[in-house]
């Protein structure tokens, strides 16, 4: 029986001599990656909850360049895909002395731009970048930054509730439009990236990839009540399992180093497990939501002089109970902050900082979840803690603003680093972010004491195919206006809220479309840019909507 690619291939991390290569198969197999007859990796699958994987780990390659490459299954050349219109997919190592586009986004929908898809979500985005990159040739280094929301575990579209009505049968015990099992989450991933331009974009661009709530599930430790809630649900312990199990798989392994995921003791337990390992992965799942600080889900890419750190800002949290004696509430969790800050240093000439969710978000709403948290632990006294928490659920407050433990931590590092305190200090330090719908740039500063050498910049690009609806639309805008920013703060300084150390204000009005963002860095210089299609459609190629100099 011949062997079928399920899903990929997906070029993952990259170096200057390295590249990483990772598919899902139909069948247990040896998967070969050719670049030319002396440039080879091969790999045997492994095998979760009878879905099969590999990671291959192609190297001797040169920096800077582009290689077109192969890959076969027990010697069947899988791909690329003879019938495909698309440009051969490349191997594409990095250069330190060239400069280096960071495209990034957040929140998809697959909808295949069909009429009704792009009525109701707006044009996707990735399509239409892989339909405007296979039209050029990219200059220096590129990579995707897929930051949060790269599937919807619990908003899922009429093509996955068929396959569940099919699958389930007459077991009505989990959600109809949610998916809880494995199996489930591997048809989910396998109909977010199996549309063909997709797949191109993703088996040609180094990607990076970060979760965010939907990839397990909404509002994912929001709070320490949202938590005890979830807890009472009794499909919830597989639910978190097989979430965070699958983007162990489809997310995370091709985020890591070779040296790294070779330090990995789980990735060495399922390499040597000789049959199915999903007992494997679901045990470390399990330990990972119970016991965060038992690994690490933050990872750092050097390319060149530009450091990205991606950072989970979802399953680390320390959520506490909202008290006097609960602990400091924490969106990154201690060994997060420790992380970050061992990471979060001056030496590059650009430092750019990935949090799915914005740190600083516009500044009424940033008072409002500042406020909110404190109403929660009680400033405005017992009583009204329930409905904080009520409020704090239904309007999603739960964004940096909301832990501000986390907040004034990091603010105090991102002064440091911006005054050369903590090592040479950098052209920039870039916060980019999405899960909010719109997109936006900030520029902040300090609230007292020296200018800084480094320019800070918040930078958001969401979603890119997720459209918020017209009714919301109006509420976010005018968030951003008077009189809302000082009543924010009034309402922040009536729960004894201290000032935020940075000042920063929204360049200009938010951008309520489907958007991928870009940031382009040469040098000590810096350019942001924010692509959108305006008018949408399966052959639609992106412009740019705004751009700047950073």
């Amino acid at each position: 029986m011949t062997v079928s690619l399920r899903l990929g291939p997906l070029l993952r991390h990259v170096g200057p001599t390295t590249a990483t290569v990772w598919v899902e198969t139909d069948a247990p197999c040896r998967v070969r990656v050719r670049v030319d007859a002396h440039t080879t990796a091969t790999a045997r699958t492994f095998t979760v909850h009878g879905h099969h994987y590999a990671v291959c780990e192609i190297g001797g390659l040169s920096p800077g360049t582009a290689s077109p490459y192969e890959v076969f299954l027990d010697g069947d050349r899988v791909w690329p895909d003879p019938t495909s219109s698309l440009p051969p997919s490349e191997l594409r190592t990095t250069d330190p002395e060239a400069p280096t586009r960071l495209l990034y986004g957040s929140c998809r929908l697959p909808t295949g731009d069909t009429p009704e898809g792009v009525v109701d979500h707006g044009p996707d985005m990735l399509r239409a970048t892989a339909r405007r990159l296979a039209e050029e040739t990219p200059e220096g280094n590129l990579l995707l930054l897929l930051i949060g929301d790269q599937v919807y575990a619990d908003e899922v579209r009429e093509p996955m509730r068929e396959h569940l009505r099919r699958t389930r049968g007459t077991d009505h015990s989990s959600p109809a439009d949610e998916v809880v099992a494995y199996s489930e989450y591997a048809e989910l991933y396998r109909q977010a990236w199996s549309d063909p331009q997709v797949r191109w974009l993703l088996s040609t661009v180094p990607t990076l990839m970060v979760f965010d709530d939907h990839d397990v599930r909404d509002d994912w430790n929001t709070s320490a009540a949202w938590r005890r809630a979830m807890e009472e649900r009794p499909w919830w312990p597989e639910r978190v399992t097989h979430g965070l199990g699958a983007y162990w798989v489809y997310q995370h392994l091709g985020n890591l180093s070779p040296e790294a995921r070779e330090k990995d003791p789980w990735w060495n337990r399922v390499c040597e497990r000789g049959g199915d390992a999903g007992d494997v992965v679901d045990e470390f799942a399990w330990r990972a939501h119970e016991e965060p600080s038992s690994y690490r889900w933050s990872h750092r890419v050097d390319v060149g002089a530009v450091r990205v750190l991606m950072t989970d800002t979802r399953c680390a949290r320390a959520l506490g109970e909202d008290g006097p004696s609960g602990g400091p509430r924490s969106i990154l969790g201690p060994e997060g902050h420790e992380w970050v800050e061992e990471h979060l240093t001056g030496g590059p000439d650009h430092v750019v900082v990935v949090s799915t969710v914005p740190v600083l978000l516009p500044p009424a709403v940033h008072h409002l979840e500042s406020w909110n948290e404190a109403v929660c632990a009680g400033a405005w006294g017992e009583r009204m803690r329930a409905p904080a928490e009520r409020l704090r659920q239904a309007l999603d407050l739960e964004h940096w603003g909301a832990f501000q433990y986390s907040f004034t931590r990091l603010a105090r590092t991102l002064l440091e680093v911006a005054r050369g305190e903590r090592g040479p200090a950098p052209a920039t330090v870039l916060l980019l972010s999405g899960d909010v719908h719109f997109s936006y740039l900030a520029q902040a500063r300090p609230r007292e004491g020296p200018e800084l050498s480094s320019r800070v910049s918040q930078l958001v690009s969401s979603p890119l195919c997720n459209r918020m609806p017209s009714s919301l639309r109006r509420t976010a805008w005018l968030s951003t206006t008077w009189p809302f920013p000082p009543a924010g703060r009034l309402m922040a300084r009536s729960a004894r809220v201290a000032p935020p150390a940075l000042r920063w204000a929204l360049e200009g009005r938010p951008y309520f479309g489907n958007t991928i963002g870009e940031v382009f860095l040469r040098g000590r210089e810096a350019e942001a840019r924010w692509y959108h299609c305006p008018n949408g459609g399966p052959d639609a190629v992106p412009g740019v909507r705004f751009g700047t100099s950073l």
